[in-house]
């Protein structure tokens, strides 16, 4: 994902502005792997190959996620979506 194209983005629920963090980029200073954080609902979006992930709540498969937020952030405390077990 280019950054110039993060600055477009916006939360998908609440129209939020996010926080972005960054992982992994290229040569070119694409984002290959972060995440995005909403800074009013605290959900949080990870890029995965360059590909913001934005699908709904109910759309996402934890099992899926998780082992990236295991790899970034061991200690990350998640708001909605995985804060449920």
């Amino acid at each position: 994902m280019k950054l110039s194209f993060f600055d477009k983005l916006c939360c998908p629920f609440d129209k939020s502005g996010l926080q972005l963090e960054v992982y992994l980029q290229d040569e070119e200073k694409n984002v290959i792997e972060g995440l995005m954080t909403c800074t009013s609902c605290k959900r949080y979006f990870p890029i995965a190959y360059g590909v913001p992930i934005m699908t709904p709540d109910e759309y996402r498969e934890r099992q899926l996620e998780r082992p990236l937020l295991e790899k970034w952030k061991p200690d990350f405390e998640p708001q909605g979506f995985l804060s449920t077990p």
